[in-house]
């Protein structure tokens, strides 16, 4: 990828809305894991015992305890995987908010530096007339 297609990319993005949004998507990530242990808490306080026939219990060999076995460690695979899917949006949206901080400070420096520049041209190009006005009228 070449610098004039990642300039090109990041001068269509709308800073200003991303600096603007990056605390409510840090907020809304923190807000998921939370809820996300949350859950990861309660579910390991509930009993994962699940009576099955009118004695409370599944008999040796019943094919709908093994059914109802597998389903109870697919959902806890697809839970396993909602906790570290939520992980990892906090991460990413801790580390688009350093982004965020980092890009804003950078284009303040941007601004700065560009103001020196026209002040230094500005400086520069009023020197060059003056020495050459000088030699014209001298």
């Amino acid at each position: 990828m070449g610098a004039g297609t990642i300039i090109t990319v990041l001068s269509a993005i709308p800073w200003g809305k991303v600096i603007e949004n990056a605390p409510k998507v840090a907020d809304a990530a923190v807000k998921l894991w939370d809820n996300v242990t949350r859950r990861k808490k309660q579910r390991a306080a509930r009993s994962t015992h699940v009576p099955g026939g009118p004695d409370g219990s599944f008999s040796e060999g019943d094919p709908l305890e093994a059914r109802l076995l597998a389903l109870e460690e697919n959902v806890a695979g697809f839970y396993d995987q909602l906790q570290e899917s939520a992980a990892l949006i906090k991460t990413l949206a801790e580390q688009n908010t350093q982004l965020i901080q980092r890009v804003e400070h950078m284009r303040r420096r941007f601004a700065r530096f560009a103001v020196a520049v026209v002040l230094v041209g500005a400086v520069q190009s009023t020197l060059i007339i003056y020495l050459v006005w000088g030699k014209v009228a001298g």
